[in-house]
C-alpha cells in the first residue's frame, strides 16, 4: 500500500520542462493539492505561474538540472531533451526519476528507439541506421536502399522537425550530416495512437485509440479523433500492442504510443513518447480521468483512474499561420466560444510563429461526426496571426 502523503504536504514534485504540457499537468496537481517546482529557459514559460516555486535554467545542463532535481523528492519530465546524466546520478542518489532515465535516454535517440522495436518482436516498419548523410547517400547509389522513404535525424527531432519524406536523391542535398534513419515509406490507411499508463507497481491502463489527422507540410497533428473510425477488432489490437510496448519498455508514467495502420491492415508502431502527449489532449473534456491526473497518478503509485470515454471528442491544433511572427492575435476567437460543446485551451505564448503550437480546442458531442463538423467549423474560423 502507498502510505506517502504526497497531498497539502511537504512533499515536491519536480518537472523538468515548463511549457504547455507542464501547464496542463499542473492544473491537476493545483486541484490535488500536491507542490511543485518546475526548471524551464524561458522566464516566460506556460508552467511558471501555477507551480509553486520556477526555476529558469538550461534542461540539457548537468549542474543546472541536478541541483534542481536535488530540491525536489520526485521529479518527472515534460519534453524529452533533457540531461539525462543529471537524472541518473539524482536517480543514484535514491530520488525517484519518471519516466526512468534509461528510458529517456532510448527514446531520445530514434535509432536505438527501432533497435529496440526489432530486439523485442513489435512490428515497425523496415529500416536502416546510417552514421552520417554521406553513408546514406552511397547506400542509395549502390542500391543498399531504395527510394522513396522517411529520412529521421537520430536526435533532436521533434513537432515534426528532423523528418523528411525523400522522393528523390536531390532531396537529401538540404539536410544535416548528423547519425540518422532511413524508414521504409508505409503505405497506409490511417495514423493512430494509444495513451497507456503504468504505474510503480505495473498496474497498466490504455485510453481509447485515438485517430490522428497530420498537416502535409508541418508534419503536425491537425486534428485527433476519439473515437477512432476503425473496427473494433483493429482498435483492440492497437490496444493490445500500446500495453505490450509499455510493459517491455517498464515505462513508469504515461506512454503515448503511435502507430500506422498499413493498407494490408497490419499495425506497425511509428514513434513513442515517455509523457504526456498531443494525442491525449481531448482526454480533459472527453474521458472519466484525463491524461494527465493519469501520469500523476502513475507516477505516484496510486490507483490509476478510469480511462472510459464520456463522450466523442475532437481535437483542432492551434497553430501559428504562415507568414506571421510577432505579438500573437487569436483572429475568430469570440465565434468559436459561442459554440456550445467546444473548450479552447491556449498555452500562453505571447509570441506566434509559423507552425508553432500556440494552443487547442477540444469539441465533445454524443454524435462524433457532428463533433467532426464541427471541428471543421473551429478550423476555418479561429486563426493564430499577429499584430
Amino acid at each position: 500500500m502507498n502510505t506517502k502523503n504526497y497531498f497539502s504536504s511537504d512533499f515536491k514534485l519536480g518537472i523538468v520542462g515548463g511549457g504547455q504540457l507542464g501547464k496542463m499537468l499542473l492544473q491537476e496537481t493545483r486541484r490535488l493539492d500536491i507542490a511543485t517546482a518546475v526548471l524551464d529557459p524561458s522566464e516566460t514559460a506556460p508552467s511558471r505561474i501555477a507551480s509553486n516555486s520556477f526555476s529558469q535554467g538550461s534542461l540539457t545542463d548537468f549542474d543546472t538540472v541536478y541541483n534542481f532535481g536535488k530540491a525536489c523528492d520526485l521529479i518527472t519530465i515534460e519534453i524529452e531533451n533533457v540531461s539525462v546524466e543529471a537524472l541518473k546520478k539524482l536517480e543514484s542518489e535514491g530520488k525517484k526519476v519518471f519516466p526512468q532515465p534509461a528510458l529517456i535516454e532510448l527514446i531520445q535517440n530514434k535509432i536505438s528507439q527501432k533497435n529496440f522495436y526489432q530486439e523485442h518482436a513489435i512490428p515497425t516498419a523496415d529500416f536502416q541506421a546510417f552514421e552520417n548523410l554521406n553513408q546514406l547517400k552511397t547506400a542509395l547509389n549502390e542500391g543498399q536502399w531504395t527510394l522513396p522513404f522517411v529520412w529521421k535525424q537520430s536526435k533532436g527531432g521533434f513537432d515534426g522537425r528532423g523528418v523528411a519524406m525523400i522522393r528523390k536523391a536531390e532531396d537529401l542535398n538540404d539536410l544535416p550530416d548528423v547519425p540518422c534513419l532511413a524508414e521504409m515509406l508505409i503505405p497506409f490507411e490511417k495514423e493512430l495512437a494509444v495513451v497507456v499508463a503504468r504505474s510503480e507497481s505495473g498496474e497498466c491502463k490504455s485510453f481509447p485509440t485515438v485517430e490522428m489527422d497530420f498537416h502535409p507540410e508541418a508534419n503536425l497533428v491537425e486534428y485527433v479523433f476519439s473515437p477512432g473510425k476503425v473496427e473494433a477488432a483493429i482498435s483492440a489490437k492497437a490496444q493490445e500492442l500500446a500495453l505490450m510496448v509499455a510493459q517491455k519498455l517498464n515505462i513508469v508514467g504515461i506512454l503515448a504510443v503511435e502507430m500506422f495502420l498499413s493498407k494490408d491492415g497490419r499495425l506497425l508502431i511509428n514513434e513513442v513518447a515517455p509523457r504526456v502527449h498531443n494525442s491525449g489532449h481531448l482526454s480533459i473534456e472527453g474521458n472519466i480521468s484525463s491524461q494527465f491526473e493519469q501520469h500523476l497518478r502513475a507516477i505516484l503509485n496510486l490507483p490509476l483512474g478510469n480511462t472510459e470515454t464520456i463522450q466523442p471528442a475532437v481535437m483542432v491544433n492551434l497553430v501559428g499561420e504562415e507568414g506571421h511572427t510577432g505579438p500573437v492575435v487569436y483572429e475568430g476567437i469570440e465565434d468559436i466560444l459561442a459554440l456550445s460543446g467546444v473548450y479552447v485551451h491556449l498555452y500562453g505564448k505571447a509570441e506566434t510563429r509559423p507552425f508553432r503550437k500556440m494552443g487547442h480546442v477540444t469539441i465533445i458531442d454524443p454524435d462524433l461526426e457532428k463533433a467532426r463538423a464541427k471541428a471543421r467549423i473551429v478550423k476555418e474560423k479561429i486563426k493564430v496571426i499577429s499584430v
